[in-house]
């Protein structure tokens, strides 16, 4: 262990950087499981949406299509 903390800060610009990068993949991958979730959400929601009959299966799939062309 203390071989490990010595070799850190012997070279603790390549730790930092390393650092920078786990926290940066870790939030990205937070935002995307986020942005995954809220649009299957919106998918349920459609589809609930044409089951009652309150909107038509034309007007679901065009609001999914313009999911995929839409912003990002």
């Amino acid at each position: 262990m203390e071989s490990i903390i010595q070799a850190a800060t012997e070279n603790w610009f390549w730790t930092v950087i390393g650092v920078i990068t786990v926290i940066w993949v870790g939030f990205a991958t937070v935002e995307s499981i986020i942005k995954s979730t809220a649009r299957e959400r919106s998918r349920r929601e459609i589809a609930a949406y044409i089951a009652e009959g309150s909107m038509t299966p034309e007007q679901g799939e065009r609001l999914l299509r313009s999911d995929k062309s839409g912003c990002p």
